[in-house]
């Protein structure tokens, strides 16, 4: 019996199938070529993580900025990196600096790159 209507003093029968049912997951098809690894994740953020604390010179633009002030350099070192932010500390002043991803430009660093290896498997 189907109950359509909410009553304190009743409790809904949990109702089973007369058959029990199994489910298979579908079969999972493999792209051809490389073996599933890790995977390069050449993200900016992950490639400004393999390089913390490497010195650096860090680009920002901003739309929303005054006349002049609309861009923003950075000389210094990365401390984190997430998807979406940058830790940056100042080198001369040792100030730090929380930037969302959207306003980075571009970095350029004093010395040769960490950067996965481009090694084929």
């Amino acid at each position: 019996m189907v109950q359509y209507y909410w009553n304190p003093n009743i409790r809904p029968v949990p109702m089973q199938p007369a058959m029990p049912q199994q489910t298979v997951p579908p079969p999972v098809t493999l792209p051809a070529g490389r073996p599933p690894a890790r995977g390069e994740e050449s993200y900016i953020e992950n490639i400004l993580r393999l390089n913390r604390g490497q010195p650096g010179t860090f680009h920002f633009s901003f739309e929303h900025g005054e006349r002049g002030t609309t861009t923003k350099v950075i000389r210094g070192f990365v401390e984190a990196a997430g998807r979406d932010h940058v830790i940056l500390r100042e080198a001369r002043t040792d100030h730090r600096f929380l930037f969302p991803m959207i306003y980075f430009d571009y970095a350029e660093f004093d010395e040769e790159l960490n950067y996965f290896d481009q090694q084929p498997r």
